[in-house]
Parts: structure tokens; sequence; C-alpha cells
């Protein structure tokens, strides 16, 4: 079973203003045999608390891939892959790639994404965009590999 982190990055939402309908969509694909959801939180768009929250997720928690929604656009608060960036070691492009590359068969304002993905330790995270509509798009796009991903990260090989 993949541990899985789920990390809404929402000023809206952790100020109770909007329900997490993302968080709750990523929760909602991630059901089955393959995942378990170890930890679901909200923070704001503030660049530190989604560095220590990701830290903490990767290092304390030991979820094997944490997801991310929200803060990946152009807004000036978004600052969701510049945060993960931060606490990478290592970038995984063609995830965010794939996710943009099955966005633009739907709409053009895929490109505006600017999500990344990368590992800390034996942790995947995966910025994923925020609205519900794109955070399924986005995760049905790459699902699939992830228990690959996850083995390779591990080291149980290709």
């Amino acid at each position: 079973m993949i541990k899985a982190a789920i990390l809404t990055i929402s000023d809206s939402c952790a100020g109770r203003k909007r329900k997490d309908l993302s968080g709750e969509t990523i929760r909602g694909l991630l059901a089955g045999d393959e995942f378990d959801v170890c930890e679901y939180r909200i923070v704001a768009d503030e660049h530190e608390d989604i560095k220590k929250e990701l830290i903490r997720l990767a290092e304390k928690v030991k979820a094997d891939i944490v997801f991310t929604a929200g803060g990946t656009g152009l807004g000036p608060r978004d600052v969701t892959p510049e945060a993960t960036a931060a606490v990478c070691e290592r970038m995984v492009p063609g995830l965010v790639e794939a996710m943009r590359s099955e966005g633009l068969k739907k709409t053009r304002k895929a490109m505006l994404s600017r999500a990344a993905a990368g590992t800390r330790g034996n942790t995947l995270i995966i910025n994923l965009p925020g609205s519900p509509k794109a955070v399924k798009e986005s995760l049905e796009a790459i699902l699939d590999v992830l228990p690959h991903a996850h083995d390779m990260l591990l080291g149980r090989g290709h």
C-alpha cells in the first residue's frame, strides 16, 4: 500500500471561506487497494508554511507520495512550485509534462500551470492544480505510473 498525503494550499480554504473540493477529489481518486491516505491538511498560500508542511509530511509522517492542490497558477500568492522546488532534492519534470499535455487536450489554459514534482528522500511530491476538474484530469494522467515511480524511488528497479 502506498502511503499518500494530501496538502491543499488555499487562502480561502485555510480561512474556512470555501470548502476544499480539490482535496476531496484527490481522496476520491486514490480510493481503492493501492493508496492509503495517511494525512490530509490545508495551509494558506505562504511559502514558508508550505515548505514546513512538505518537509513534515516527508520526514515525520514518511508519506510515500504527497499530493498538493492549489497555488500553481500565475497569481501573486501562487507559490506552491517554488516551495516544492525548495524542499526537493531531485525534480521529476516528466510528471508535470504529462499533466500539462493531457490538460492541453481540454483547455489551452493548461499551459499556464507552473506545477512541479520532485523527491525529498523517499517521498515523491506532486503539485496538482486548484480546481477540482483540473485536479481530476491531471491526476488521472499520471495515476497509473505512480506505483512504478514509488518502486523506483525505493530502489526496487525499473
